[in-house]
């Protein structure tokens, strides 16, 4: 990948073990979750994060509790990494009562306090402001909390990016941004919808550090998550993170992703898939057999099967849920 460090940190076994583990869970929720909607149990948009695991891992491995998470519509991983229930994941988007939202949201909406993870928001860009005012909330109450705020490469282009980066900047705002470069946007490549194809430069003009990072590599999306979260965290301001990653599928469900070659997507697969990158420690460095990773994908199945077995039976809501969580 362009931008890659020479040599990853390493990790160690645990390490390893917890990134296999929570890639993996979202590599087999996001591939359940479009059978699912190939079968009509799941409506309106959906935008699966295939390809992009390392990123969202790796940064929240970076994270102490209190820190808070914003995106945009592509957000099951990111709330999987969170740790949000992936059964309730799975009912908001089969639109059932016990979905995250309640069944309101759908997959580009929904929201957990608890877990201090703010959204999936469906306006392009519209979560970088947004994270701006986590990140502000935090400077004025003093808390300590650092607010990752993502977006895509196609939404870097938004006039609000900019906006939000001139107020994180003066203010010195405990926000990290980072710019998911999956390449192609909504399906146009970067080279053709960007002047400036090195994202990490967004911020020069406003005094904005930032550095590219192989995204499809767990171990430096970590170690360049601790710079960044702990630049954030000491008062010196945002800092960016261009994710140098992939996308192995469309779009959204409904882009047939005819704008790049399948030897392209296939090169990618094969050569930096960050699951298997990770498999292939674990069976040459660490020892694990093949039985012992075939069980962890077992009991990871096991996870995504009982959150869709529950997402296809749970109640929907009750039409009165319509009038709640309304400001007049």
């Amino acid at each position: 990948m362009r931008g890659a460090a020479p040599n990853s940190p390493q990790f160690d076994k645990n390490q390893d073990l917890s990134a296999y583990n929570e890639m993996l869970l979202i590599r087999r929720f996001e591939e359940k979750s479009g059978q699912m909607y190939g079968m009509g149990l799941i409506g309106g948009f959906c935008h699966l994060y295939i390809g992009q695991e390392a990123v969202v891992v790796g940064m929240q491995m970076a994270t102490k509790e209190g820190d808070q998470v914003i995106t945009g519509y592509r957000d099951h991983g990111h709330m999987l990494a969170c740790g949000m229930d992936a059964k309730g994941v799975m009912a908001e988007l089969t639109g059932r009562r016990g979905g995250l939202s309640k069944g309101k949201g759908g997959s580009m909406h929904m929201f957990s306090k608890e877990k201090h993870f703010y959204g999936g928001h469906g306006i392009v860009g519209a979560q970088v402001s947004l994270g701006t005012g986590i990140a502000f909330a935090n400077h004025y109450r003093e808390n300590g909390n650092v607010c990752l705020t993502y977006f895509g490469d196609g939404a870097a282009n938004q006039g609000q990016v900019y906006e939000s980066f001139n107020m994180a900047q003066l203010w010195k705002l405990p926000v990290v941004y980072v710019i998911e470069n999956n390449r192609y946007a909504m399906g146009t490549a970067v080279s053709r919808a960007s002047a400036q194809t090195d994202f990490s430069k967004r911020g020069v003009s406003f005094g904005i550090p930032g550095e590219q990072v192989d995204g499809m590599d767990i171990r430096a999306v970590y170690a360049a998550g601790q710079r960044a979260i702990e630049h954030a965290r000491s008062g010196k301001g945002p800092y960016i993170l261009e994710m140098q990653t992939y996308r192995y599928r469309g779009h959204s469900m409904s882009d047939p992703a005819k704008y790049r070659t399948k030897d392209e997507v296939t090169r990618m697969r094969e050569e930096h898939d960050p699951i298997e990158q990770v498999r292939r420690r674990l069976l040459e460095g660490w020892k694990l057999s093949e039985d012992e990773l075939k069980a962890i994908d077992s009991r990871v199945r096991e996870i995504v099967n009982e959150a869709a077995e529950f997402a296809t039976h749970d109640p929907e809501p009750d039409p009165s849920e319509l009038y709640t969580d309304i400001l007049l």
